[in-house]
C-alpha cells in the first residue's frame, strides 16, 4: 500500500509524511519545492529542519492546480489511498487553489481507481462554525473570508460534489501547534481547543489506514482537549491483513 501526500511540505503534511514512512508506509509525497520538504519540528527531534528523505518516499515535484502534474503521483506507485493536507496564504497560492487542486485530485483518483482519502480542512469550515472560538470566527469572516470560502468550496466537492462516492474523511483540528505528539485524539461536538500537527497526522493516517475507523463519511472536529478520544488502532487486524 502507499499513501499520496498532497501538501507534503507544509508543516502538516511533513508530520503525514515523516509518521507514516517511519511506521513502515510508503509514501508519495508532492511538493512544490522539494528543498522544502525537512523532518517535522514536532515529530522529528534533534533531526527536525534535514532533508527528509527515505527509501519509503517518493518525492513528486508539481502545483496541485496542473491536473498533468497531479496525475504523475499515481504512475509508477501503488497508489492505495490519499491525505490532502494543502495549505498557503491566498494571495500566494490564488483564491481558489485548494478546490481547485483538491478537483484535480479526485479527478485522478478516479482515473486510477483509488478510493480512500483524508482530506484536512478546518474547525468553523461548514457547519462547524459555531465550534471556532470566538476571536478565530472573527478572522473567518474578515481576513481570512476567502481562505474559508476556498476552504467551504473544498469540502463542499466531498459532501455534495464529484468526491460523494469516494470513501473520503473531512478533518477539521483546532488550534494547530508544533508541540510532540501527546497521543491524545479528541472527537469534539463543542469549541475546539488546541492540537498538535503530530496528532492531527496520525488521526489522518487512521482514517486512510484502518478499515473500520468510525468517522468515514464524516467530517470530524479534533482536538487535544474535550470530547470522546479517538484510539489509533494500527493493528493488522484492523488493516485487513489477518
Amino acid at each position: 500500500m502507499t499513501i499520496a501526500v498532497f501538501g507534503a511540505s507544509g508543516l502538516l503534511g511533513s508530520e503525514v509524511v515523516y509518521r507514516a514512512s517511519k511506521s513502515g508506509e510508503d509514501v508519495v509525497a508532492f511538493v512544490r519545492n522539494p528543498s522544502k520538504l525537512v523532518v517535522p519540528v514536532g515529530s522529528g527531534g534533534s533531526e527536525a529542519g534535514q532533508p527528509l528523505s527515505s527509501d519509503k518516499i517518493r518525492v513528486v515535484q508539481g502545483t496541485v492546480t496542473d491536473y498533468d502534474d497531479v496525475s504523475k503521483v499515481f504512475s509508477d506507485s501503488d497508489v492505495t489511498s490519499v491525505i490532502v493536507a494543502l495549505g498557503g496564504k491566498s494571495k500566494e497560492v490564488g483564491p481558489t487553489m485548494l478546490t481547485d487542486g483538491t478537483t484535480n485530485i479526485i479527478n485522478a483518483m478516479k482515473a486510477n481507481d483509488v478510493k480512500r482519502i483524508c482530506v484536512v480542512t478546518s474547525i468553523g469550515a461548514g457547519d462547524s462554525k459555531d465550534q471556532a472560538p470566538f476571536f478565530f470566527k472573527v478572522l473567518m469572516f474578515t481576513v481570512m473570508k476567502t481562505i474559508f470560502n476556498d476552504k467551504n468550496n473544498q469540502e463542499a466537492l466531498f459532501t455534495n460534489g464529484i468526491g460523494s462516492d469516494l470513501e473520503y474523511t473531512i478533518v477539521r483540528p483546532g488550534g494547530l501547534t508544533v508541540e510532540k505528539p501527546t497521543g491524545v485524539v479528541n472527537v469534539i461536538k463543542g469549541e475546539a481547543g488546541s492540537i498538535s500537527r503530530a496528532d492531527v497526522a496520525d488521526f489522518c493516517l487512521g482514517s486512510v489506514l484502518d478499515d473500520s475507523f468510525p468517522y468515514r463519511k464524516q467530517a470530524p472536529c479534533i482536538s487535544s482537549v474535550g470530547g470522546t478520544s479517538w484510539v489509533k488502532d494500527r493493528s493488522k487486524a484492523a488493516r485487513g491483513e489477518m
